[in-house]
């Protein structure tokens, strides 16, 4: 038996239904890559609210949609999970001081908490583009199944941002250095890397996708003892651990500072990948790597909660220690998504040009600890 969940006037970019003990989620803006809005965000965090308290529901399971698509035909579903947040939005709203904006970081960021922290088995399938938001959509589910088409990353630094949604928390548990490569470059990498990396568990074709995802509705789950059992037979059981050699990475984004990564990396004689990787961070934001490093680096010994209070510490900072059009985030969307020039005026322009101490501002609570938005973690 299949249920729709949604209610008349709830927005339509989630779909929510119940097949049998399974709680199905398809994120349905396939136009914007199922880019997360503030509804977007506030309808998941009650849709799975409500379902780790309900009794029929065993075990919740996510996707997208794929904009080649027309919804509710086969060719709709997989292939596009989910390109981050809205960042559009982030733009109007950082301009214009609005308050929507700061709502959208605080849910969101309980609804990462939520995801990783679910008592129920939670499935993510990351097929297509999992991006920023996307991430802390999946990063936390017990199964994180990728595919041929899966692209991955965590590419903030290039608008001007760092990569949050917990991602100082899951990528600094990469392992050796990989953690700080993939949040200063936000190299996008497939399914295989995932595995190696540790953020993926399970490696399926892209075909398979439609009947697992009907099995989940099909088999009787009576329990969340059962619906645990069933997950580790049918997926964990049969996940193989592959090897990752991190020592090319390792021996440039160990050093200690931005400006020595760089340095190093554009010494390094007949090494392509080093002279690439140089390029890329030459083009970043210089103060948002230097403040990237020092998050992936305090996160690696912190709990999720505690990363994530100072990852909303580090947005709040980002819209409002330089509002409006100084702000480094506006900036560099204005360049990428709005005004599409690809020429972001970078203050500081230069890596060289960041002074030490820039990036404390970042960490400084504007908050105390009992009023901060996220206490409640």
């Amino acid at each position: 038996m299949t249920i729709e969940m949604n209610k008349p006037g709830l927005a339509p970019d989630v779909l929510a239904e119940r097949s049998g003990n399974a709680g199905l989620i398809t994120l349905n803006r396939p136009k914007a890559l199922n880019a997360l809005s503030l509804p977007m965000v506030r309808e998941l965090l009650e849709i799975l609210r409500a379902w780790q308290h309900d009794p029929e529901v065993q075990v919740v399971a996510i996707r997208g949609t794929n904009k080649a698509g027309r919804p509710g035909t086969p060719d709709s579903l997989f292939g596009g999970f989910c390109a981050g947040g809205d960042i559009r939005f982030f733009h109007q709203a950082g301009l214009a001081s609005d308050a929507a904006l700061d709502d959208f970081f605080t849910f969101e960021y309980q609804l990462n908490h939520l995801i990783h922290t679910y008592p129920k088995p939670y499935i993510a399938f990351m097929d297509g583009l999992v991006m920023g938001g996307g991430m802390g959509l999946s990063q936390g589910a017990r199964v994180r199944i990728v595919t041929e088409r899966t692209k991955m990353a965590m590419p903030e630094t290039n608008i001007g941002l760092f990569p949050d949604v917990g991602g100082g928390y899951f990528l600094s548990r990469c392992p050796g250095h990989v953690g700080e490569y993939l949040a200063l470059t936000g190299e996008v990498i497939g399914a295989d890397e995932a595995l190696s990396y540790g953020l993926a568990d399970v490696r399926l074709q892209s075909d398979e996708l439609p009947a697992l995802w009907a099995e989940l509705g099909s088999v009787p789950l009576t329990s969340t003892a059962v619906a645990d059992q069933w997950v580790s037979s049918k997926f964990i059981a049969n996940t193989q651990g592959t090897a990752c050699a991190t020592e090319p990475i390792d021996a440039f984004f160990s050093l200690l500072r931005v400006k020595h990564i760089v340095d190093a990396l554009e010494k390094a004689k007949d090494n392509r990948w080093a002279a690439k990787t140089a390029v890329v961070l030459r083009k970043r934001s210089p103060l948002m790597l230097h403040v990237t490093l020092e998050q992936i680096r305090r996160a690696r010994s912190m709990t999720l909660a505690d990363d994530l209070r100072m990852e909303r510490d580090m947005v709040h900072h980002c819209f409002h220690l330089r509002p409006g059009l100084e702000s480094e985030t506006v900036e560099g969307i204005r360049a990428l998504a709005v005004d599409k020039d690809y020429l972001p005026q970078w203050k500081p322009a230069r890596i060289e040009d960041v002074k030490p101490g820039m990036a404390d501002a970042f960490f400084a609570s504007p908050w105390t600890a009992d009023t901060h938005p996220l206490r409640g973690l």
